[in-house]
């Protein structure tokens, strides 16, 4: 028996290639998706779809099988998974691997403690839209005024550790019994409420010149380079590529499964979703005749509660939307820390349980501490890490461990091996891209 038969035998896992696919796609499920897409199409119509589309299938077929692959073939997260690479060149190199290996982890962790005060703010609006008190203001500026409260510094502690319990108490009960068992109910309801909110917008007058930008195409948008590097940020994120997520998904992945199908419907089920929130969000912007110019939460948490209240059954139409977005957030949340938890199990051989309170007690620390910046260190962690960790796992995967051990990972599960095409499309297109992210994001401030 192979020493990953027996780690995978030892290692908690995925019971079913659907719970798989679903935590998949509920990772990459997020906020992007629901608070940025709809700006860039709003900004750019049909010709922004395009571009990002074609990133997707890129991307898709690149980075996110590299990803899983790399996971599987490691059995371990990025720390134990970059160790491995590196082994290969001598075993005296694992330790450096295992270092730089930190970097995405550390990220991972960074980007869960900041979404918590986000997840935070989304269950105090949750239970505000059953209550009535979301609704409560009567012009833009109280939607505002309610919202700064909320986000300054120590605004929420309560919702703030309601969202950590929730979390930590499914991630406690592991991989098949927790964090697949709450992807299997909350991503298809997602899906559900969203498809219901589309419907509905679809009725209300004036939706229709929402969707005729949204799928016109004008050829003089493909003359502003920003919009590629737009469309390149909002795909790279929203795919979960940051050389963790996916990393630590894929290791608990069974050697039966074609990881490329899996990476396939991962990324057309992101999309669906990017494009349901851009379906709701532009034809209701739409039907006010309001011009939807920012995203980020003052989109969520300021202007679609001002747009909702003067909807019909607008109280609905905020829960639905509310609990959806709260679906999303919960499976990406704990996604992000899925890695630093099998980190403690892997590498320190700590039990779940102690592994999860370690990082339970960091992250209600440090996430309490910096509701009043959560912007500015979102910010940090999205330009600076996030791409160098996704940028990282490439450089090990396909130019450390190199090319056999790439295509042996990816074809692990097919019926076929990959095709010649694979490995030169990863090594340098995807590690390309990544770095283009990572640049852009700099000389722009944030590109995601």
């Amino acid at each position: 028996m192979s020493n990953q038969t027996q780690t995978l035998e030892n290692r908690d896992g995925f019971s079913s290639k659907l719970g798989f696919i679903l935590a998949c796609v509920g990772s990459a499920v997020g906020m992007g998706n629901i608070w940025l897409f709809p700006v860039r199409m709003a900004t750019y119509g049909g010709a922004f779809l395009l571009v990002y589309l074609i990133f997707d299938v890129i991307l898709g077929l690149s980075g996110v099988i590299g990803e899983m692959s790399f996971g599987r073939a490691a059995r371990n997260g990025p720390v134990g998974a970059f160790g491995t690479a590196a082994a290969s060149r001598g075993e005296s190199k694992r330790k450096i691997g295992q270092i730089v290996g930190g970097l995405p982890m550390v990220g991972a962790l960074m980007l869960a403690i900041g979404y918590s005060v986000v997840v935070g703010w989304i269950f105090k609006y949750t239970f505000g839209s059953f209550t009535g008190s979301v609704l409560a203001p009567t012009d833009v500026a109280g939607f505002g005024a309610a919202f700064d409260s909320t986000a300054s510094s120590f605004g929420n502690n309560m919702w703030l550790i309601i969202a950590l319990v929730v979390t930590f108490a499914i991630m406690t009960l592991g991989i098949s019994g927790g964090i697949e068992k709450a992807n299997k109910i909350m991503i298809p309801l997602f899906y559900v409420m969203f498809i219901g909110l589309a419907i509905y917008v679809a009725f209300q007058p004036g939706a229709a010149s929402g969707y005729q930008w949204m799928f016109t195409i004008d050829p003089e948008q493909f003359k502003d380079p920003m919009m590629y590097v737009y469309a390149l940020g909002q795909s790279f994120f929203s795919l979960s590529l940051a050389g963790n997520g996916t990393v630590i998904y894929g290791s608990y992945l069974s050697d039966k499964e074609d990881v490329v199908s899996s990476a396939l419907i991962t990324a057309v089920f992101d999309t669906c979703a990017a494009m349901l929130a851009a379906l709701v969000i532009i034809p209701a912007m739409a039907t006010t005749g309001a011009e939807l110019t920012s995203g980020g939460p003052g989109l969520m948490f300021v202007s679609l509660p001002h747009l909702f209240s003067g909807m019909p059954g607008g109280q609905l139409v905020m829960i639905i939307f509310f609990v959806a977005v709260l679906f999303a957030g919960l499976t990406s949340l704990v996604n992000l820390f899925e890695a630093p938890i099998a980190t403690l199990q892997d590498n320190l051989k700590f039990s779940r349980s102690k592994a999860v309170i370690v990082i339970a007690a960091l992250g209600v620390v440090v996430s309490l501490c910096i509701q009043g910046i959560v912007s500015d260190w979102m910010d940090f962690v999205s330009i600076y890490i996030c791409p160098l960790g996704a940028g990282l796992a490439g450089i090990f995967f396909a130019w450390v461990w190199g090319k056999k051990a790439v295509e042996d990972a990816v074809s692990t599960g097919r019926k076929s091996p990959i095709g010649s095409w694979y490995y030169p499309l990863y090594k340098w297109v995807f590690c390309g891209l990544t770095m283009i992210v990572f640049v852009a994001g700099i000389v722009f401030g944030g590109i995601g």
